[in-house]
Formats: C-alpha cells, sequence, structure tokens
C-alpha cells in the first residue's frame, strides 16, 4: 500500500481551519439572517404601500372626479405622492403585469376604485413593476394613475452596524479558537523540547478538563520514562561495577600462566571485555542526557588542546581554520564527540584533518580522513548503537559499535546536529554543526 503522504489542500494548521470553520458559519448565519429580516421588513411595506394606495388613491379619484374638468390639472401636484402620481390622459399602453408585485398593484388599483369608475391596469414596458391604472371619470375624461414602488429604505447607519458586528464576531472567534488551540501548541513545544535529558518543564495543569487531562497524562508520560531510563543507567552501571571483581580474577589467575601466548590472549580479551562494559554503561548515560550545564568557552583553544594531544602522541591529525569568537556549549560533550570523530578517522581512514570555521551564525567542525569510505546507504545506519561495517566482532578492526552512537547522542544533547557524508576525493567527512550561539567579541 502507497504510504506517500499527499499534500493538504487548504490551511494546514488547526487555528486557521478552526476560524475559517467557525468564522464562515457565523458569517453564513449572518447573512441569512439579514436577508431574511429585510425580505420580511419589504414584505410588510409592500403591505403597507398597498393599504394606503387603496384609502389615498380612492379618495383622489373621488376629488378629481368633482372638480371642474378646467381645476383638476391644478390639483394634481398637490395629489401627488412618492410612489404615485396621476396625468390626465391614456398614459403609455403596456402589457398584463407579469410580475407578483406588479399583480399585486393591479388588484390593489381594481379593489379600490372599480366598484365606482371603469378601471384597467397595465404593466409599463421596460420595467418590471411599473403598473399604470386606466380610469375614465364619470364625464368621460381620462385619467391615468402611475405607480413606481420605491426600494426598500435602508437607513445610513446600517452598514457601519453591520461591519461592527462582523469585527466583534471575528475578534470573538479569533479568541475563541486561541483558547481551543493554545493548549495544543503548548503541548506540541513541550514534546519538541523534550531532548535525552528529559529535564523539559512540566506543562500547566490548568485550563478545560480534557486540557488538563492531556497536561496531567503528559508530565506523567515524562516522569516514566525519566524513571525507567535512570533504572536502565543504574542496572548498568551495576553490572559494569559487578564486573570489575571478575575480571580482576581473571586478570590475576591469567598472569599467573607459563604460557606467554595464552596469557597475553587472555589479557587482551579482558581488556576489550572491560572497554565493552565501560562503552556500553557511557553510551547508556548519554541516552538518559547530559547533565553539564553549557559555559562560555574559546573553541579554538580546545580545538588546538586536543589535536596537540593527538600530535604528541604521534598521531596524524591536523588542524586547519579559526573560530575567533566565544562559544557557548558543554565542552565535556564537544570534547568527548570530536574525540569520538577523531579515533574513528584514525581507526577507519588513518589520519584526521580537522576543519573548523563559521557557517552563519553556527560553528561548523568538520573531520576528514582519506578511509575507503562508507556505503552510502549506511550513512545512517553507522549511529546505530553496536552497528559495525565489518561482519567480524574484532575489536582491532570492528570496535564496539559505540563510539559513532555516542557521539550522535551527545550531539543531540548539545542541540547540534551530526552527519556523515563520502567526500569525491576519497575518505569520510564528518560534520559537526554546532548551534550560532556564539558571541560577538573576539576570543582572547
Amino acid at each position: 500500500m502507497d504510504q506517500t503522504q499527499r499534500p493538504t489542500r487548504g490551511p494546514r494548521t488547526m487555528f486557521t481551519r478552526l476560524s475559517l470553520i467557525f468564522l464562515g458559519g457565523l458569517l453564513l448565519a449572518h447573512g441569512l439572517t439579514y436577508v431574511l429580516i429585510m425580505r420580511e421588513r419589504g414584505a410588510a411595506a409592500t403591505d403597507m404601500m398597498l393599504g394606503y394606495l387603496e384609502k389615498d388613491v380612492a379618495s383622489s379619484v373621488a376629488l378629481l372626479d368633482r372638480l371642474p374638468a378646467a381645476e383638476r390639472a391644478q390639483w394634481l401636484p398637490r395629489l401627488e405622492r412618492h410612489t404615485y402620481r396621476f396625468e390626465l390622459g391614456q398614459g403609455v399602453a403596456g402589457g398584463v403585469p407579469d410580475t407578483g408585485l406588479s399583480r399585486r398593484i393591479a388588484a390593489a388599483f381594481v379593489d379600490a376604485i372599480g366598484q365606482h369608475y371603469r378601471v384597467t391596469a397595465s404593466k409599463v414596458p421596460g420595467s418590471r413593476d411599473r403598473v399604470q391604472a386606466h380610469v375614465t371619470l364619470s364625464d368621460g375624461t381620462p385619467l391615468t394613475i402611475d405607480m413606481i414602488p420605491a426600494p426598500l429604505a435602508i437607513p445610513a447607519w446600517l452598514p457601519l452596524v453591520l461591519a461592527l458586528q462582523l469585527l466583534l464576531i471575528a475578534a470573538m472567534v479569533w479568541y475563541g479558537v486561541r483558547l481551543v488551540t493554545h493548549p495544543l501548541e503548548r503541548l506540541a513545544s513541550a514534546a519538541d523540547t523534550l531532548g535525552p535529558d528529559l529535564k523539559a518543564a512540566h506543562l500547566p495543569e490548568t485550563g478545560s478538563i480534557e486540557v488538563v487531562r492531556a497536561a496531567r497524562a503528559f508530565n506523567a508520560m515524562q516522569a516514566r520514562i525519566a524513571h525507567y531510563m535512570a533504572e536502565r543507567v543504574q542496572i548498568l552501571a551495576a553490572i559494569s561495577h559487578d564486573l570489575q571483581t571478575p575480571i580482576t580474577r581473571m586478570r590475576v589467575r591469567a598472569d599467573l600462566l607459563d604460557d606467554t601466548a595464552l596469557r597475553d590472549k587472555l589479557n587482551q580479551d579482558l581488556t576489550e571485555m572491560q572497554s565493552l562494559v565501560k562503552e556500553g554503561v557511557t553510551y547508556a548515560r548519554t541516552l538518559q542526557g547530559v547533565n553539564e550545564p553549557p559555559v562560555r568557552l574559546d573553541p579554538d583553544a580546545l580545538f588546538a588542546s586536543m589535536v596537540y594531544d593527538y600530535q604528541d602522541a604521534g598521531q596524524p591529525v591536523t588542524l586547519q581554520g579559526h573560530i575567533g569568537h566565544k562559544l557557548v556549549t558543554r565542552p565535556q560533550a564537544l570534547k568527548r564527540v570530536l574525540g569520538n570523530l577523531i579515533d574513528n578517522a584514525l581507526k577507519y581512514g588513518g589520519n584526521a584533518d580537522v576543519l573548523v570555521g563559521l557557517d552563519g551564525s553556527a560553528v561548523m567542525v568538520r573531520v576528514c580522513d582519506n578511509g575507503p569510505g562508507i556505503p552510502p546507504d549506511q550513512l545512517e545506519a553507522v549511529f546505530q548503537p553496536f552497528f559495525r561495517l565489518e561482519g567480524s566482532r574484532n575489536r582491532e578492526t570492528g570496535g564496539t559499535g559505540l563510539g559513532l552512537a555516542i557521539a550522535r547522542q551527545l550531539s543531540l544533547a548539545m542541540n547540534a546536529d551530526l552527519t556523515l557524508q563520502n567526500r569525491p576525493e576519497g575518505g569520510v567527512e564528518a560534520r559537526l554543526r554546532c548551534p550560532g550561539d556564539v558571541q560577538s567579541h573576539p576570543s582572547g
């Protein structure tokens, strides 16, 4: 089955997703409510307009019918209203009203004045709801009532109120989602900062019931893991201590042997056994973390001191480059990592060239050798404990398989990155990239 993770469409953070869901739902409900209210208000305004139409038009037509024909034109402006006006004449020839509002207006005209006058209603061409009522007065004079429905009036303050409501909704959504997702961010940060030392700060057990349960479970899990790791180190340390006595007895008995070759082989085996136990305990302790506090030191002096020690012992180790700044790190852990890398280069490559410098704000240390290199598919596997490229268990060729594993664990404890890569010209290059916590003034 294909386990390839497909790219996620849309927002990837829970905060953004929940915000969009809640804000979209509230805005949709807000919009639907606004539409329903406006429709209801429009229907109420139409009913009120038609009610006034029946009363006003009936009285206005009766007044015009009683006036002398010469005075009717003078009264037309006085009888005009916001939504309709009167005209003497046949008006505009139109068709049958075909919309709901136009049919209601036509029916209102007929109901208001159709009992006393001959009246017909038609829709004005080119207009949706504009209706004209054609009335014949008692003396035969044609009268046209032109009805133009006014759009629903929206107060000037309404858009401002709606905008303020939207801002209030957005603010409350942001606060509510933040209240929900912040504990998750805090839990993820605590999990990310849970390093080999298992000394991350405990999560505060406050908030909702679900948040308190999650924080309490995480704190309990962290405490259990730390307890198990401490027990494992104590067991290995006890085993190492208890093995010292039989190893010492065996070494004494081996010294009593008359066969020199056999005595030397037994002493070599006992030395390898003692070294293996010691390195195993060291690796277990690195899994538990580094208790050494970070200090401000001169990295150039530390690197030079280590390389000079190897050179004094006759080892082909060189140093190139210069940092020129103070560095805040764990010195013993840094020395152990660099020492393991140099020992590994000497063992498998016959030489070790140490190159130091700055990579941006970080300190970069490279240890190069001229050995046979490592198969590309095993460049990461060599950091596993007890992993050796050779199939033999001979310590002179394969070692214990813990040197690089210890170096990787100590690098993690220092928040540093340790990687291996093959050199184009042959050999292996180990890269240790320490975080850029350097001081701006030069060392001295």
